[in-house]
């Protein structure tokens, strides 16, 4: 990835803070957007400058649900890099409630964040990318777009259908994406992690008996690290991957296999 430019949002913390030294790991340059946490992407951003040397970095704050912060990010970017290579949308947020106790606000608020801001990104990119083209010698797509979804675009959840209805239409944009765009050597793809040990989920893990209970739904008896997503996420923005378009890969542990239907349940 040397010589590229890629956004990563939500990157102060957990699965993009990962996603982010990963791809600085392989020459990028890296803008780590955050919304709120400012300390933390500050801290992110350091420990990539001291490690990886030779490559940019930058922070930036945006809500990614909102259009004219989306345009901000893409614009200061630019400015500081020059053409943007990379989207990787990782920003997500949860508002849990069962369905009959959901608010309207509840609801909006991740469909917002989980599911507009992909498509405000993703829209971005696509603007981005199509104005410039394949730049030769750098990368054989003109463009790479990675959704952040999750185990619950196929995995019904019932106290958090506004997140499993989101990342559900994560899908859909992803394929549309592919569909309309693979002609332009735009590249577009989702990674669905799993039960992931992220600070959004950490009442669970940081609690014995949660935990054990949750490592019954994995067949590989753990929950995954940030670094098992970001591997993956530095592997599909690389050329090795250039085949793979309008697809999601979970990484998952196995938890789609619906490990509760072991002899026949």
């Amino acid at each position: 990835l040397i010589n590229q430019t890629c956004i990563i949002t939500g990157a102060s913390s957990g699965i993009g803070a990962a996603v982010a030294k990963a791809i600085a790991a392989e020459g990028a340059n890296v803008v780590i957007n955050y919304n709120s946490n400012k300390e933390n992407a500050e801290e992110i951003a350091d420990s990539i400058a001291k490690d990886y040397r030779s490559v940019g970095v930058m922070i930036k704050q945006a809500d990614v649900s909102n259009e004219d912060d989306v345009k901000s990010l893409y614009n200061t970017a630019r400015s500081e890099f020059g053409p943007i290579d990379i989207c990787i949308s990782n920003s997500g947020i949860q508002r849990d409630a069962e369905i009959h106790e959901m608010s309207l606000k509840q609801w909006k608020k991740v469909i917002d964040v989980n599911l507009t801001g992909q498509f405000l990104c993703a829209r971005e990119a696509l603007k981005e990318f199509l104005a410039n083209g394949v730049r030769k010698n750098i990368s054989a797509s003109a463009g790479k777009i990675i959704h952040m979804s999750s185990v619950h675009e196929v995995v019904p959840w019932s106290g958090h259908a506004n997140y499993a209805a989101a990342k559900s239409g994560v899908a859909k944009l992803m394929q549309s994406i592919c569909q309309g765009y693979a002609g332009k050597k735009i590249r577009c793809n989702s990674i669905a992690p799993g039960a992931t040990k992220t600070p959004i989920n950490k009442d669970v893990w940081g609690d014995k008996e949660k935990h054990e209970d949750l490592l019954k739904l994995i067949p590989c008896n753990r929950m995954a690290e940030p670094e098992d997503i970001a591997s993956v996420a530095s592997w599909l923005a690389s050329d090795e991957s250039e085949y793979i378009n309008g697809t999601t890969i979970f990484v998952d542990g196995g938890m789609t296999c619906y490990p509760g239907f072991i002899a026949n349940g």
